[in-house]
């Protein structure tokens, strides 16, 4: 039972190295750069070194390739398994370096499950190990049947074989041969998977939206290879930062989804700590070094600085149920570079009279030596603030026009509409002297990123904060780079 036992286990690793291969060969453009340039352990540097010449790349893929294949040839049928193991193993721990299971360290890879330091990789690994010290005689398959002709051979020079000799013979040949059904079985439920892809290819090829390389690619995709640059920088006092900054709706589960119930749970459940390190990883790849979020999210940033050891920079809102100023504390010993009042928490305190909690922030976030910021969705508040002498270092006021089919200026608020006058917001702003952080300009994903970041750059936005998936980031940042490219405006950049 051991010997068939351990037969079965090798043709399914075989079946699992040369579907592998074949299945590479077969898909158009299939390559291995990305996957190398995502490596960011202890060899990523001999990884990206491969990946940075096309000549490199060919060489990897076809070692890649034909590797698995003539593994799982071998493997499959039994015949050289102890080479083909090591080989197998070398190739393994190959594959467990670029992207071992260590938090942090996974960027641009697609796991099925929860790993941790042990994955599928390293176990399959030490599967093959054990293939390597096994005697050919361990299991069916061709170097047992080898062995055994040349044992006879060598015993029996004349051999003399008896009827009842000849029937153990055939069926320890049998055995030998055990892996001819799985190769029926393999190349039926090949021809099979090939119906269903074709089937896949000619209904839905070219419908599905481009992602990034931080997520499954499928058809086609927008990758880093496809960056035209990374975003340009601005500053505000000395703080420098990106003009694209990324925000932390989408990440900590704060959707604007209109009369969608499910919208801010399902963002919540895509957005795993994982999926968040890897989403912040790509965007310091693109040039975008600043995130602004809630001091909630200040232990997920915290995380991805410990064990990415990524250097995106946190702004805070400092919005915290116990008021402005505990999110700025919370928010200082959290490492944020700035900080300012809340949009909805600096409409609440004017609406309620308390401006004298806006000026009292503003002078402890000073107190710490970082820029401070006042936040609104209502144009109100700004006008308060600026007639009550208090200035900030920045400021972060929404900003899109109500050309979308959902808007709705005259009716009721119905979380639609986050910008209420446009252009008086444009006339104000552009008379005042401090850098502008716009944010909500696509409306929460009712505008087109092109005609959005075009309208607040055009209008006097030094900055935008734009909530981004992970499989958006790359197609935002060119958008960016378009939009400045071709930027017309009447405010001078102030930040």
């Amino acid at each position: 039972m051991v010997k068939w036992f351990l037969t079965l286990l090798r043709v399914v690793l075989g079946w699992y190295f040369l579907y592998e291969g074949i299945s590479k060969i077969l898909l158009p453009g299939w390559t291995s750069k990305n996957y190398l340039m995502g490596s960011t352990w202890i060899l990523s540097d001999l990884f990206h070194w491969l990946a940075s010449f096309p000549v490199r790349v060919e060489v990897v893929d076809f070692l890649n390739v034909w590797g698995l294949i003539l593994i799982g040839a071998s493997l499959f049928v039994g015949l050289l398994v102890r080479w083909s193991s090591i080989f197998a193993a070398i190739l393994l721990i190959f594959y467990f370096v670029a992207y071992p299971p260590i938090p942090g360290y996974t960027f641009g890879t697609v796991t099925e499950g929860s790993y941790l330091w042990v994955n599928k990789t390293l176990i399959e690994f030490f599967l093959l190990v054990l293939f390597i010290f096994l005697p050919a005689a361990s299991t069916y398959g061709l170097d047992r049947l080898i062995a055994v002709w040349k044992e006879e051979r060598a015993r029996r020079p004349v051999p003399r074989v008896s009827q009842k000799g000849a029937a153990v013979d055939r069926r320890e040949l049998l055995k030998d041969l055990i892996s001819v059904p799985f190769i029926g079985a393999f190349a039926y439920a090949y021809y099979k998977k090939r119906r269903w892809s074709s089937f896949e290819e000619k209904y839905l090829s070219g419908k599905p939206d481009t992602v990034s390389s931080a997520t499954i690619r499928s058809f086609t995709f927008t990758s880093l290879d496809n960056l035209k640059g990374c975003s340009p920088k601005g500053k505000i006092g000395n703080i420098g930062l990106s003009r694209l900054i990324i925000g932390g709706n989408l990440i900590g589960g704060w959707a604007h989804s209109r009369d969608l119930i499910y919208v801010s749970k399902l963002v919540k459940a895509y957005h795993t700590d994982e999926k968040v390190m890897m989403t912040l990883q790509l965007a310091e790849k693109c040039g975008i070094d600043t995130l602004l979020c809630n001091p909630q999210l200040a232990r997920i940033i915290n995380k991805y600085w410990r064990e990415t050891k990524g250097k995106i920079q946190f702004l805070s809102d400092c919005g915290h149920k116990d008021g402005f100023l505990e999110g700025i504390r919370i928010s200082q010993e959290a490492g944020a570079i700035a900080m300012y009042c809340q949009g909805e928490m600096a409409d609440r305190l004017v609406r309620d009279g308390k401006l004298s909690e806006i000026s009292d922030g503003v002078k402890l976030i000073r107190s710490y030596g970082k820029p401070a910021g006042i936040g609104a969705h209502r144009l109100e508040t700004i006008k308060a603030c600026v007639e009550n002498g208090i200035r900030p270092d920045f400021w972060v006021k929404t900003l899109h026009h109500h050309n979308y089919w959902s808007a709705q200026p005259n009716a009721e608020w119905h979380d639609n509409i986050y910008c209420f006058e446009p252009q008086e917001t444009i006339d104000y702003m552009n008379r005042l002297e401090e850098p502008w952080i716009a944010f909500k300009v696509l409306a929460a994903g009712a505008i087109d990123p092109k005609d959005g970041f075009k309208y607040a750059f055009d209008n006097g936005a030094d900055f935008i904060c734009v909530g981004m998936y992970d499989f958006q980031i790359v197609d935002d940042t060119n958008i960016l780079l378009d939009t400045l490219s071709n930027v017309q405006r009447v405010r001078p950049w102030r930040g």
